[in-house]
């Protein structure tokens, strides 16, 4: 049991850094650091979107924009640590 546990704690750890780097790409597609018109830069970001937007979506239905800033990114990073410390203490 605790073999699977620890698979799911390294699992949710890896979602942290894809939203961590989503954040980070967007926020350096927003101030023109990286062009999306690249190839490259374009299937990077199609890639991290994909990983991380269906769960982003979820919650951006619950909490919306608040002064064009997203806040779902830092909730979901919350909630992805609540999960991991539940799991931890099922370890035991």
């Amino acid at each position: 049991m605790n073999t699977i546990i620890s698979l799911l704690i390294i699992a949710l750890d890896i979602y942290i850094w894809l939203i961590i780097a989503g954040v980070v790409v967007s926020w350096l597609v927003a101030f023109n650091v990286l062009n999306t018109r690249n190839k490259w830069v374009y299937k990077g970001c199609g890639l991290l979107d994909r990983a991380i937007e269906p769960g982003m979506a979820q919650l951006r239905k619950v909490i919306p924009p608040m002064g064009g800033m997203d806040f779902t990114p830092m909730a979901m990073l919350v909630g992805i640590w609540i999960v991991q410390a539940f799991l931890r203490g099922l370890m035991g």
